[in-house]
């Protein structure tokens, strides 16, 4: 079993950052690819950036592609999310997951097994 609890959102302007982090117990994840995923009202999940156990970023959404890094530090079995100049399509509730599988690049929901509660973050205009 694998517990996961992500921190660091909240209210934040348009052009500000925010880091998320995912903190992971349980099971040996540092062996596992890990995502960041967000869900927006009224839309469906969508990954925003996944990540080998080794720390190779394998799937960045276009729409933050320079925006948001991806990272882990496996020591810490942490999940971060950097996210620099946010807009308001930002807005939503953000989770972290583990997939305990090796193929796929973690780019779709059904790759993952376990999922955190999920933070909210929201960026005003």
């Amino acid at each position: 079993q694998v517990q996961l609890v992500e921190s660091g959102g909240g209210l934040v302007e348009a052009g500000g950052s925010l880091r998320l982090s995912c903190a992971a117990s349980g099971r040996t994840v540092s062996r596992y690819g890990m995502g960041w995923f967000r869900q927006a009202p009224g839309k469906e999940r969508e990954c925003v950036a996944a990540i080998t156990w080794i720390g190779v970023t394998t799937y960045v959404a276009d729409s933050v592609k320079g925006r948001f890094t991806i990272s882990r530090d496996n020591a810490k079995t942490t999940l971060y999310l950097q996210m620099n100049n946010l807009k308001p399509e930002d807005t939503a509730v953000y989770y972290c997951a583990v997939k305990t599988t090796y193929s796929g690049n973690g780019r779709y929901s059904r790759e993952y097994d376990y999922w955190g509660q999920g933070t909210q973050v929201t960026v005003s205009s």
